[in-house]
């Protein structure tokens, strides 16, 4: 059962009247440092595949409009670069502040190409870097061909000149590192193919830097609520806007959430990272979703609140 504290901090981040992101922060949290950075995420819409994309999306954004965050992000899986998809992006760019895109998988569904998703979003660029307020943020794009990728298959692979460039922008920044890519850099099982690879890279990057240079890694893809740490480096997995798959039998089924879930992630000058993560309940296949995993993690209609904390 979910308790009253719970619902509140899901109620305010949905927009709901009389309830403030800042005044929360400053009331439940008020032993953490100033905050240097607030973004919303989500991941893993799904346009091309649900019935109700728009209305999911526009929750988010109405909420984002409330809560004034410096920026938002998704984290892939938005939808394909053709015009029927336009009105989704009319959505995204109703928030009067930052936006940034990153490539997922489906997002190249039907042969479109990077350069075509990157145009259409009117992102930055494949992969691309940026600061804000003392932290340096890097996107990655995981879904680049490799000689090892499969005929037929999803790419799920980061190239060797990508990773030459993401050595060399960590090495050139001082500031405190954040990583977005949409497969996750944890997951062996279904992720990036050389996540153990920009694993060691990160860590490699904290030993040379002398501190806790890179500490958290966001990514989706895998549509489920975990929090992997990996030598004081965080892997958050944030669930998707939309929908898990459920098995049943053989088969699996989209178990589709009540309403979006997205996530208000905060910085904190003195390390901290807050996750306040929105709750739902599934509409149908719930009880297929109750008693099945997908890729060894639970399948949970939420996003879990979290509070992390960096060791320097």
């Amino acid at each position: 059962m979910r308790s009253r504290r719970s619902f509140l901090k899901s109620s305010f981040i949905a927009g709901i009247s009389g309830f403030s992101l800042a005044d929360a922060v400053h009331t439940e949290y008020n032993d953490l440092s100033p905050v240097r950075v607030r973004f919303g995420v989500i991941t893993d819409l799904h346009h091309d595949l649900i019935s109700d994309g728009p209305r999911r999306l526009q929750g988010f954004i109405d909420a984002m409009k409330v809560a004034k965050p410096d920026f938002i992000i998704q984290l892939g899986d938005f939808c394909v670069p053709k015009s029927d998809n336009q009105p989704i992006l009319d959505i995204w760019n109703q928030f009067d502040g930052g936006k940034y895109h990153v490539i997922g998988n489906h997002d190249i569904d039907g042969g479109f190409s990077h350069e075509e998703v990157v145009r259409f979003w009117k992102s930055p660029d494949k992969y691309y870097s940026f600061d804000l307020n003392g932290y340096h943020f890097i996107v990655l794009n995981g879904n680049e061909h490799t000689p090892a990728t499969k005929p037929n298959s999803y790419p799920n692979s980061i190239s060797v000149e990508q990773r030459h460039w993401l050595r060399d922008d960590i090495d050139a920044t001082k500031l405190p590192v954040i990583v977005y890519c949409h497969q996750a850099i944890d997951n062996d099982l279904d992720g990036l193919k050389e996540g153990n690879m920009l694993r060691i890279l990160f860590e490699r990057a904290n030993q040379k830097a002398g501190f806790s240079k890179v500490r958290l890694v966001l990514s989706g893809h895998h549509h489920e609520d975990y929090l992997n740490i990996y030598n004081n480096i965080h892997y958050l997995q944030v669930n998707s806007i939309s929908y898990q798959f459920a098995r049943s039998g053989r088969k699996y089924e989209f178990a589709l959430t009540e309403d979006p879930i997205w996530a208000m992630i905060t910085l904190y000058q003195n390390g901290t990272i807050r996750v306040d993560g929105k709750h739902s309940s599934y509409k149908n296949a719930s009880e297929i979703a109750a008693n099945s995993d997908y890729d060894g993690y639970p399948t949970v209609p939420y996003i879990s609140d979290r509070i992390i904390k960096i060791k320097s």
